[in-house]
């Protein structure tokens, strides 16, 4: 019963997240969403710790003290912040970077089709700002992602998908946040959309 449950709850989650990809134009990157999921690595581990009301990941997490499906999809999928890690040659060590705005705008699909696959029907539109704003996961990304993402996440709250979904299209089209108003066209060529 737990296998088709959890083959129930990643395809759901695929299928939010898709939708949302091609709203604001990113096909290919919503088809090609969490593929690996499904690999035996994550996939029979995913279905032994699901529970329905939380990533299985955190499950295995409890019980292990780590999670080896975790580590495996985030090495995979490049809309998760972890998968942006690299050697600083300054101080030789793993440091994040930031991540590249086609990935955040994955990302920020992604937090929000979690959110209604766990909350159900208490999903809100601030519930993905408010995830993030009560992890402590905000101090292992990249400042510039960190500023992005809940600049995204608290435009999702206050304004809703529309306005926020038709803003992820021009910025995915190059347009600048707010404060990077004055570097335009350097801050698009950094970020690949130039």
């Amino acid at each position: 019963m737990k296998v088709w449950q959890h083959l129930k709850t990643i395809t759901h989650h695929r299928h939010l997240v898709m939708l949302g990809c091609f709203k604001v134009g990113l096909y290919k990157q919503g088809l090609l969403h969490d593929l690996s999921k499904y690999a035996p690595t994550e996939f029979l581990i995913g279905a032994r710790y699901y529970q329905g009301n939380r990533s299985p990941n955190a499950a295995e997490r409890d019980e292990k003290g780590y999670s080896e499906a975790w580590m495996h999809h985030k090495g995979r999928n490049k809309h998760h912040y972890e998968y942006w890690t690299d050697m600083n040659l300054a101080t030789h060590r793993y440091e994040p970077v930031p991540m590249p705005r086609r990935y955040l705008v994955e990302m920020v699909m992604d937090r929000r089709a979690a959110c209604m696959t766990y909350q159900g029907s208490n999903y809100t539109s601030a519930s993905p700002l408010n995830y993030f704003l009560t992890s402590k996961e905000r101090a292992l990304m990249h400042p510039v992602t960190q500023r992005e993402l809940e600049y995204v996440l608290t435009m999702l709250r206050d304004r809703g998908e529309v306005e926020t979904f038709a803003f992820l299209r021009r910025l995915l089209k190059g347009e600048p946040f707010p404060w990077e108003q004055n570097d335009a066209p350097e801050t698009a060529k950094k970020n690949g959309n130039a």
